[in-house]
């Protein structure tokens, strides 16, 4: 199965289904690690992966494992870069299967070939520029004798030239078509790691393209493309052009909710790190959740604070044989607009829902509705801020706090928190909560260095006093404290220091 060339976007549909069926993953090193979440928890991942003298596991071993492992009536995906037929080695890995009598199916993928020019506004072809491109692997040295590539076609034509895994025999490329004939002046371009968050295109001609990649410090993994459509990129790039592109956001979020706001930074050009500082857990003792849960409709208000709340509460009606229906005349409350939308899922409307999602509008807004006296019902995490409950009690209202879930710390977060800080890989942190904030610098044993010099945006006010105090400088605060408006926030700041 093609995996595409390394947005995680660009994976078919069929492709996706796949892996997200699979028990056993067989994946090569280019493959982007978000795709690889996508498959179940219990499957087995083996990393196969090849660079330059640096081979996993040899091919051989390879095709040996995808036969061992179908072979025990496990579903196996192999999972290659870009497309598995064009200059991998997946027709080889499938006439193994086949000798084996192992049934399989192909699905394909996008060739980076095709991909990256197309993410570096640069197409193949073009009706008035060029009819036909041809793709040429560069694993091969075109300077020894016994070439398998017709070099002289290559230099003779007014199609484009397109050339895979040729970072390392570049030089040899260049000097090959100088010498049968190709125009020095010919467009140029090489465009690393396409279609990711980090792509760099350097544009040239023939003669100083190399030249110029090596200034740029380029690496594997590039496309070479030469032609005149190259000369397009002055008017079609688009990619690069994205707000947040460039940028490396850590993302300190909950497992189970990262997904919602690293959808948003890439859809704007950056490149999420996810790292799980929060885990939702039940709670081990739930007697007096199901209490307050079995009692909802005596209760005048019933308020959730977030989306974890509403998840494990109905989670908990379900275990006590209980719906939408305990709610009885009880009116509800939801803090934030996917708290809300998790409500309505579920058949629930509330009855207020706060313009701000800090707890002082709250207190307010329930002070206007009337709460004096009102009884209510607090669902929250287990050691959750408690001033909301301070307050409503103060304004006089009769609350009971009850915890609905646990949060606890990922110790495995640990070592990947360090690499990527370590080896300043990320340059912007945001925080969507109090406990992202106090959680992150937990993993980071209390040390804010690290973070200094990095951008920080927070959610809300609240979260910014949080992390103020604990000595991190932020940089901005959404205006609207949501995962939306802190895109917002992230976008228009880099928007105002790059018209600086």
């Amino acid at each position: 199965m093609g995996a595409g060339p390394g947005d995680p976007g660009l994976i078919t549909a069929k492709g996706l289904k796949c892996i997200r069926a699979a028990q056993v993953v067989v994946y090569d090193r280019l493959v982007d690690r978000r795709m690889l979440e996508e498959a179940p928890t219990d499957a087995e991942m083996v990393n196969v992966g090849k660079a330059r003298g640096d081979h996993q596991m040899p091919q051989d071993e390879i095709n040996h494992l995808l036969v061992e492992k179908a072979l025990e009536g496990k579903r196996v995906v192999r999972l290659k870069g870009g497309d598995p037929f064009i200059f991998g080695r997946g027709g080889e890995e499938a006439l193994t299967l086949a000798e084996a009598g192992v049934t399989f199916e192909v699905v394909p993928g996008i060739t980076s070939a095709i991909a990256a020019p197309a993410y570096a506004g640069i197409p193949l072809t073009h009706r008035n520029v060029s009819s036909y491109v041809t793709i040429v692997s560069g694993s091969e040295d075109p300077t020894k004798l016994e070439s398998s590539i017709d070099w002289e076609r290559m230099a003779s034509g007014v199609g484009t030239l397109a050339i895979l895994m040729g970072w390392e025999t570049l030089p040899g490329i260049v000097d090959t078509l100088k010498a049968h004939g190709l125009d020095h002046a010919t467009p140029a371009a090489l465009i690393q790691w396409g279609t990711e968050p980090y792509q760099r295109t350097v544009v040239g001609c023939l003669d100083d393209i190399l030249e110029k990649g090596q200034k740029a410090s380029l690496s594997s993994p590039v496309v070479a493309v030469f032609g005149q459509v190259v000369k397009l990129r002055e008017r079609m790039h688009w990619f690069d052009d994205k707000p947040l592109f460039g940028k490396r956001v850590l993302v300190p979020r909950t497992r189970s909710q990262a997904g919602a706001l690293s959808q948003l930074l890439m859809e704007n050009g950056a490149e999420p790190f996810e790292i799980p500082t929060i885990e939702i857990n039940p709670l081990e003792e739930n007697g007096r959740l199901d209490s307050a849960l079995s009692a909802m409709s005596g209760y005048d208000w019933v308020v959730f604070s977030s989306v974890n709340g509403v998840r494990e509460s109905f989670r908990r009606l379900g275990h006590l044989n209980l719906d939408a229906r305990a709610f009885g005349g009880a009116k509800v409350c939801a803090i934030g607009s996917a708290t809300v939308e998790s409500l309505k899922e579920r058949g629930i409307v509330p009855d207020l829902t706060p313009r701000e999602y800090v707890s002082e509008s709250v207190v307010s807004e329930f002070v206007d509705v009337g709460v004096y006296g009102k009884s209510i019902l607090l669902l929250r995490a287990e050691a959750g801020r408690d001033i909301l409950s301070k307050w409503l009690s103060e304004a006089g209202a009769l609350v009971d706090d009850v915890a609905a879930y646990q949060t606890v710390m990922p110790e495995e977060s640990r070592e990947i928190l360090h690499g990527l800080v370590s080896e300043d890989r990320v340059n912007v942190v945001t925080f969507t909560s109090s406990s992202t904030v106090t959680n992150l610098l937990a993993l980071m044993d209390g040390d804010v260095a690290p973070l200094n010099g990095m951008t920080l945006v927070c959610i809300g006010p609240v979260t910014a006093d949080t992390a103020r105090k604990a000595g991190l400088k932020v940089d901005m605060i959404a205006r609207n404290a949501t995962i939306a408006g802190l895109v917002d926030a992230l976008v228009e700041y880099f928007a105002t220091v790059k018209g600086e």
